[in-house]
């Protein structure tokens, strides 16, 4: 599904043992492809090889744009489309987007059946109060052609004439607007009375009010509590409209944690729920209220403190699962209640002690019979059905690939998916009958990653799709007629077309540790002459971190930064660490109790597949990352050195004892026989004793997930042992240090490349 024709390109797959060196060669050749075929009968026709550059000729590097201008108000890259939300008929998909890359999106609307593609609301010609500065959150349209949405955490209407109204004024914080399967109710949740009080939690309230204008009342109140640190996290309808389940979460017997920072001149005090490992946690709880009556009814689960992943309601109304794990994410259990009675049935369960992930989803089968269960129970996410309780669930899909997400098709009995079934670093969509058979894919042929929302009815599909080379775009999917989507948006700004880009391909090889097979996305300068060995980049490292889309990740504002470095002579290398999902359990399975271990090795193993290669200059390798990046990225830096030149870690979290609770589902539970050497095996702050190379720490000191007095106590620990490094501190900077504001980004990125050039490019 290409933007344009220049990206609709062939694909390869390196192998090892195939020269990356000798392909790239190839590539620069006028005769590309042939020279590409030639090159080595190894490679396969399933990857986007490197695109020769549109403009620039291969003399260029890259992008000629410095790091001020590809960090901009008006995005080069456009305005990623997002909030998908269809009509209840199916005939109008809205979204939220903004034509001219500014970062308030509007509303906006898309017809199947005309092609016309329609601005709903021009609020962001006005406005500027810093909490509206992203935009409308949420959009729902209504029956009657009005469109319900949420800015700034009211809610608003817009009118058929486009005039906006703002209407429940007295409430705070909405958010999750759902309309009735009937159309006849609009739902929301809203901040509790006392949210204005209360510093911690913005708190939810469960509220349902008429949909149509006729019938423009207040809304009534039907689930939740006064105490905001009682709220309603999620929630849906019953198919007769009649009745909602909803997931409500208990904080009150969390701790309060205050970090204090200095910002603005002033002392202030970022007070949060906050626990770690071992402390009390969110206590989750499922219940369902008949909207007639206002009767409520909680479901009573064994341990009220384990994980719940999802919930449901049968299409009759009368049953609801509910999915769930113990806090270690080891067995999964999924309960099956009676509504009217409360009675409780274990319907399936499933212990693995070595398992990491929660990737686990359930839905009812089609007629309510049984239940579809993705899970990994044959070693790759796949999807079950298990027709009652206790039964041997029978396996619908199966291969050396995996499923990410899945929602069923009920009136034709059967499921679509999106999966890597393509390759690893795709995310394709598919569908296959419930009974089983052949897996079809409907999202076309490209490459890339596709995320589905799908219409009523199923019969289109709200396709957000990008590439390596195709920045974010909507695209409408016909599932009748597949082969030839609509594409809705046209993001970039008229000059991202006139830029080089770097040159994007994927390498396969093997660990060098135990020969577990590893993935990796390579980033090339355009003008990559198999003769120079080049500076590398490693980052930015996480899980999770190779995927065929522009910038490679979503979470970080990243893909600017990566061209930055591309355009200035390095490589940038990405490595799907163990952990990561999508190669199966076996894979993901050895980073158990392994934080700073095995996934430090498989980072190590790329950089040995670059050098063996004859890319990479062994003595100019840098590592980069934040978060858990920023662990690795010190751990790297200290049982490693001399592999890396230099490091910078962003926000590292740096001592697993102040972890969230969820990240027990690697490190263990913290009261074992071996502690505390296990916790402090898997710490940086107990592992930096190794570091010689350069080291740049980049934190934000209101951050709540990895907190900035880790970082300090880690600063003191090399002070004194006489470690030299650099820490830059970003006053009042949270944990996305690279997302909070664009002057804020365009610093950090600036330090990041002044220190990578002085202390690995310019490496003598």
């Amino acid at each position: 599904m290409p933007l344009r024709p220049e990206t609709d390109r062939q694909y390869w797959q390196i192998q090892t043992g195939v020269g990356l060196m000798r392909m790239m060669g190839a590539l620069r050749m006028a005769t590309a492809v042939a020279a590409l075929l030639m090159a080595s009968s190894a490679m396969a026709q399933d990857r986007p090889w490197p695109h020769a550059p549109v403009h620039g000729g291969s003399d260029v590097a890259g992008t000629s744009l410095s790091i001020d201008q590809l960090y901009q108000p008006q995005s080069l890259v456009g305005t990623s489309p997002e909030g998908y939300s269809w009509s209840r008929n199916g005939e109008t998909v809205l979204f939220l987007w903004n034509d001219a890359g500014y970062s308030f999106r509007d509303v906006w609307s898309y017809s199947p059946r005309t092609g016309k593609k329609t601005q709903l609301t021009f609020l962001g010609r006005d406005s500027k109060p810093e909490a509206e500065a992203r935009g409308i959150s949420q959009a729902v349209m209504l029956d009657d052609g009005r469109v319900a949405f949420t800015l700034g955490g009211q809610l608003h209407v817009r009118a058929a004439d486009g005039t906006v109204t703002r209407i429940e004024s007295d409430k705070q914080a909405i958010r999750k607007l759902i309309l009735s399967p009937d159309g006849k109710s609009l739902a929301f949740i809203a901040g509790n009375p006392s949210d204005a009080r209360n510093r911690v939690t913005s708190g939810g309230v469960l509220w349902v009010r008429p949909s149509a204008a006729s019938q423009d009342k207040a809304a009534r109140r039907v689930a939740g509590a006064d105490d905001p640190k009682i709220y309603i996290e999620d929630y849906q309808w019953s198919d007769d409209s009649r009745a909602i389940a909803f997931q409500q979460a208990d904080d009150r017997a969390m701790p309060e944690r205050d970090i204090f920072y200095h910002a603005k001149g002033e002392q202030q005090n970022n007070r949060v729920i906050r626990a770690f490992p071992g402390d009390e946690t969110t206590r989750a709880s499922v219940g369902h209220v008949d909207l007639a009556s206002g009767q409520v009814r909680m479901f009573e689960r064994p341990d009220a403190k384990h994980h719940i992943w999802g919930f449901g309601l049968s299409a009759n109304g009368k049953r609801l699962f509910v999915s769930g794990s113990d806090m270690q994410a080891k067995e999964h259990t999924i309960y099956v209640y009676d509504v009217t009675t409360g009675a409780r049935e274990t319907f399936y369960q499933l212990r693995e002690d070595k398992h990491l992930r929660p990737d686990w989803q359930v839905a009812w089968a089609p007629k309510d019979d049984g239940l579809i269960i993705l899970t990994d129970r044959d070693g790759w996410l796949h999807l079950y059905h298990q027709r009652a309780a206790g039964q041997a669930p029978r396996q619908i899909t199966k291969g050396e690939w995996e499923i990410a997400s899945f929602e069923v098709d009920a009136a034709r009995s059967q499921i679509y998916f999106t999966a890597n079934k393509s390759y690893l670093s795709d995310r394709q969509i598919y569908r296959v009958p419930v009974s089983g058979g052949a897996v079809e894919q409907v999202s076309g042929a490209a490459a890339g990653t596709h995320e589905p929302v799908y219409a009523p009815g199923f019969r289109h599909i709200a396709d957000w799709y990008s590439n390596d080379t195709t920045p974010p775009e909507l695209f409408v999917i016909d599932t009748a007629r597949p082969a030839k989507p609509a594409q809705v948006t046209k993001s970039p700004r008229p000059e991202f077309y006139t830029q080089t880009w770097a040159n994007i391909g994927y390498a396969e090889f093997p660990s060098h540790v135990d020969g577990v097979n590893l993935l990796a996305r390579i980033s090339l300068p355009a003008n990559y002459d198999p003769a120079k060995k080049y500076p590398v980049i490693v980052g930015s490292v996480y899980s999770d971190a190779v995927r065929n889309q522009w910038g490679g990740r979503r979470a970080h504002p990243t893909w600017g930064l990566d061209q930055y470095f591309v355009s200035q002579g390095y490589i940038v290398l990405n490595v799907n660490v163990r952990g990561s999902w999508g190669q199966g359990r076996d894979h993901n399975q050895t980073q158990l109790h392994s934080y700073g271990e095995t996934d430090i090795n498989d980072l190590e193993s790329g950089v040995r597949f670059l050098i063996d290669k004859g890319y990479a200059d062994p003595k100019r390798i840098g590592i980069w990352g934040s978060s858990y990046g920023g662990l690795m990225t010190i751990m790297s830096l200290s049982k490693k050195p001399g592999v890396y030149a230099a490091g910078i870690a962003g926000a590292p979290a740096t001592n697993v004892w102040h972890a969230y609770p969820a990240q027990m589902w690697i490190m263990g539970p913290p009261d074992g026989p071996d502690m505390p050497a296990r916790y402090e095996a898997q710490s940086a702050l107990y592992q930096a004793k190794g570091i010689k190379d350069p080291l740049m720490i980049i934190h934000g000191t209101r951050d709540p997930v990895v907190l900035y007095s880790d970082t300090i106590a880690l600063a003191e620990q090399m002070i004194d042992r006489e470690q030299m490094f650099e820490l830059v501190t970003l006053p009042g900077g949270n944990h996305a240090w690279a997302s909070d504001n664009l002057r804020q980004t365009r610093f950090a990125f600036k330090k990041m490349a002044e220190f990578f050039d002085r202390n690995v490019k310019d490496r003598k």
